[in-house]
């Protein structure tokens, strides 16, 4: 199937299956007019890419966990794929942490302007004017 088709029935722009082509998760052969040509294992495998994106993965970190569903019988592939996968759960858990605190820093800050602006609406308008 041509790479119009292709995004048809995964829903991935055709910038983006060339995307993927470019960063090696997905591969295509060419006709002699330099058209793309994609298998039909290539749905299962762009449904897949998007999964992986979705779990957060970046293309590189996809790019390493691919060989465990080309290689499905290597132990060594599948322990690196669980390696790399275990890694970006760690990255993620940091960067929930991180939002946290962010989140908390912000309703401190949220807190202070609430205050502030019941002070303000305390104080009598025309007093607030003249100061």
């Amino acid at each position: 199937m041509r790479i119009g088709e292709l995004s048809q029935r995964t829903g991935v722009s055709p910038r983006s299956l060339r995307y993927y082509e470019d960063q090696g998760l997905l591969t295509s052969s060419r006709s002699d007019a330099g058209q793309r040509h994609y298998s039909d294992a290539a749905v299962q495998r762009v449904s897949l890419i998007r999964q992986l994106f979705d779990a957060g993965m970046s293309s590189r970190v996809i790019a390493t966990v691919l060989p465990c569903v080309d290689i499905p019988g290597d132990l060594d592939v599948a322990e690196e794929t669980f390696t790399a996968m275990l890694r970006e759960r760690d990255r993620i858990d940091a960067d929930i942490a991180h939002l946290i605190e962010t989140r908390d820093a912000l309703d401190v800050l949220i807190r202070a302007n609430s205050r502030h602006r019941a002070e303000l609406s305390a104080v009598p308008q025309s007093v607030a004017q003249s100061t």
